[in-house]
């Protein structure tokens, strides 16, 4: 585990050292995750506010006191004593475009240290453009919803950027996808990560979010994908026939011929992942599911080949990966998150 910012530390690590990166940034206008540093001003001052405005689809506690709001920093200057305030957090940008930027700048470095037939798996949760007050001008201010966490005012505006409405989706995923494609990455596959469990929304003019996606993205053309070791069984068997008149087949196995697994007919992995959302105790913040990451894991890297996440959090992707026999890296720009992590690595022992 490496405690730092994610781009200054992949900068130090070795080039072609590294075989798969599984990883989830923060997500663009989520949450301030506390890692902010002020200079100047009053060294008492807690730099916090309760000024925190409910959204209109924001029903699950109308009464809410203010004790119990969620308390939001300042922007880049507190209110109280002047400080300003220092954060090399990702998901704080004032604008998608920004935020874009940082990503692309960052999996840069990570494409410097893949191995030359590396992968990258990469995890991105969308957000929502709504009404979150109004400015003395009497603007929209701009708050980016997530769907399965609270959201918490952006620091980094006060007012929705231009080209962009009120209630309007992100698009954040594609974003991120497509720029990583114009910065050079072969974008290879866009997974859907369909949650049984996802938290319930008050909204009543959509769907409720129930996916996310994960991108597989690869350094070269020709790359490491062990297709076997995350083969699915066949929902029917080998040769019988279906309402088209074709037969299930069996996947293809590393010769590019027809085969079956023990016997048993087995088809190539779908892009549809139904994983239950699996929360841990110790962790205010969203983590991975060991059973998302397992079958990254497993079709991105050999045993004994290392495992990268520049955005380490509580560690899971390392566990998983230590659990299936790789090496894993972490970053972690939270020392709290890195002690959890260093917790969970001694304690646990994932049932994969």
């Amino acid at each position: 585990m490496h405690c730092g910012d994610a781009l200054t530390v992949l900068q130090s690590l070795p080039a072609g050292s590294v075989q798969t990166c599984i990883t989830s940034p923060p997500y663009w206008g989520l949450r301030d995750y506390g890692t902010a540093t002020w200079e100047g001003g009053a060294a008492g001052c807690d730099h916090l506010h309760d000024n925190w405005k409910r959204t209109t689809s924001d029903k699950t506690a109308p009464h809410m006191p203010s004790s119990q709001a969620v308390r939001t920093p300042y922007k880049d200057t507190c209110g109280k004593c002047g400080a300003r305030r220092l954060d090399a957090q990702l998901g704080l940008e004032p604008t998608p475009e920004a935020y874009v930027a940082a990503l692309v700048a960052v999996f840069r470095e990570v494409r410097r240290v893949l191995r030359d037939d590396g992968t990258l798996w990469l995890n991105l949760g969308d957000s929502y453009f709504a009404s979150g007050g109004h400015t003395a001008a009497g603007s929209t201010g701009f708050l980016a919803t997530m769907p399965d966490q609270a959201a918490q005012r952006n620091r980094g505006t006060t007012t929705i950027p231009a080209g962009y409405k009120a209630k309007d989706l992100c698009g954040i995923p594609w974003r991120v996808a497509f720029a990583l494609q114009a910065d050079g990455w072969y974008l290879r596959s866009d997974i859907i990560w369909a949650k049984p469990n996802p938290m319930p929304e008050s909204v009543t003019d959509r769907p409720t979010k129930a996916h996310e996606y994960l991108f597989l993205l690869a350094k070269s053309e020709r790359y490491f994908y062990d297709a076997i070791a995350v083969q699915e069984r066949a929902s029917q068997p080998e040769g019988e026939p279906v309402r088209t008149g074709q037969h299930k087949s069996a996947v293809f196995n590393h010769a590019g011929t027809l085969g079956t697994n023990n016997g048993a007919a087995h088809r190539n992995r779908r892009s549809v992942w139904t994983v239950a959302t699996q929360p841990y105790p110790e962790a205010h913040f969203a983590t991975f599911p060991p059973d998302l990451i397992k079958p990254c894991v497993l079709a991105g890297s050999r045993v004994g080949d290392t495992v990268l996440d520049p955005f380490a959090g509580a560690g899971t992707t390392l566990y998983v990966a230590k659990e299936l026999g790789r090496h894993a890296i972490g970053i972690e720009l939270n020392p709290a998150y890195i002690a959890l992590a260093e917790r969970r690595l001694v304690q646990e022992v994932l049932p994969l």
